[in-house]
């Protein structure tokens, strides 16, 4: 068995999903798997499959989130020559490729709507059409789901289909947070020093006692995945040495430096937003008044203070004696606009880049980038 598919812990928590996984596996199921990010739900997937009849066919694991919503339905369905701009020709989606295998579909609740209808007629009928084509084409592939949101909540929200919902939901398995699973965190952690120590050809001392002990009372936001970043951060960067307390402690104060700036699932995109608007206003007002004092040493006349929440103009005007100087108030919507622009520009046009950067998913990045193109903007 591929040890990256083995579901490592002696918890009760995980003894009870290994048994109900390994039931699952054999039979023909879709399955919806439910955890916090970076709990290991593709491992959970991969492993239905490798225990599955379909283990000898191939499994293929597709991020809804991370392609954009407009070649999403191509990439998981197909086109045909000509179907659309730079369709130079015909292509086989994921479903044709995983015929007679498995199918994982991670962030499932990322799926635009007018993508799910074709979804849940593959799971009703095992038929779909590529993007382009008429002719109906059937596929044998399991289907395994998951999702670090409420799928309950975006029904409400009417940001998901309902029906799809409790077709997805013929099985769920919840894969608990890794601060909920006790003395599983020593166990990977002796398996992540393992991988570490083949990968990268270092011998590594381990953990003291006391180093154990805080792994086990840390909180873990990031889960599994944070765990094995963690210990390859430390054998590369202590150089394998053992991790005392003190070194443990110093390491994990760095990571949680940027714990505000992770993406959290249960906040909505309008907060995000708002963290954003509040952080562009203090940057602006801080290069106000490091303009004020550059003009102040030049002794040129600083523009008048404003309230706290104007904006002042993006580029510095060339300085005229007798010209009035003047600030512009920005809506919400503008800075908004200002910001994502510029870092699109900063990341060189990289939508995926921009879309990281700001926090936000690539679905909503062109959204936004449609809206403003629209709008003759």
């Amino acid at each position: 068995m591929n040890a990256e598919t083995h579901i490592i812990g002696e918890s009760t928590a995980i003894a009870e999903l290994r048994n109900l996984a390994w039931q699952v596996a054999k039979t023909e199921v879709t399955v919806l798997i439910t955890g916090e990010t970076g709990s290991g739900k593709e491992v959970l997937a991969s492993y239905l499959h490798e225990h599955s009849k379909r283990a000898h066919s191939k499994f293929i694991a597709v991020n809804c989130g991370a392609i954009p919503s407009g070649i999403l339905e191509s990439e998981l369905f197909g086109h045909e020559k000509g179907a659309f701009t730079g369709a130079l020709q015909a292509r086989k989606g994921y479903f044709e490729t995983a015929h007679q295998g498995t199918i994982f579909l991670d962030e499932i609740g990322e799926m635009p709507l007018a993508t799910q209808v074709k979804l849940l007629r593959v799971i009703e009928t095992g038929e779909f059409q590529r993007v382009g084509a008429s002719e109906v084409i059937s596929a044998d592939t399991r289907i395994i789901a998951a999702t670090n949101r409420s799928l309950q909540h975006e029904v409400a929200e009417k940001n998901f289909r309902e029906d799809l919902f409790y077709r997805l939901q013929s099985v769920e398995l919840r894969i608990p947070p890794l601060r909920e699973r006790g003395h599983d965190i020593l166990l990977l952690t002796e398996y992540f020093i393992h991988k570490a120590e083949k990968k990268h050809g270092i011998s590594f001392s381990g953990f003291t006692r006391e180093a154990s002990g805080m792994l086990l009372d840390y909180g873990w936001p990031g889960n599994v995945r944070e765990l094995k970043n963690l210990v390859e951060s430390l054998l590369i960067l202590e150089k394998g040495h053992e991790i005392t307390p003190d070194i443990l402690e110093r390491h994990l104060v760095q990571r949680s430096r940027f714990k505000s700036l992770v993406h959290d699932p249960e906040q909505s995109e309008k907060n995000q937003l708002n963290l954003i608007y509040s952080s562009l206003i203090q940057l602006h007002q801080e290069i106000y008044e490091i303009r004020q004092l550059l003009q102040e040493q030049d002794q040129r006349p600083a523009p008048p203070r404003t309230t706290p929440l104007l904006l002042p103009p993006a580029t510095v005007p060339e300085h005229k004696p007798h010209a009035e100087s003047t600030q512009t108030s920005l809506t919400l919507e503008e800075m908004e606009k200002q910001h994502i622009l510029l870092t699109l520009e900063t990341c060189g046009g990289n939508k995926r880049q921009a879309a990281k950067a700001l926090g936000i998913t690539e679905r909503t990045l062109y959204r936004k980038l449609n809206a403003y193109q629209e709008a003759g903007n």
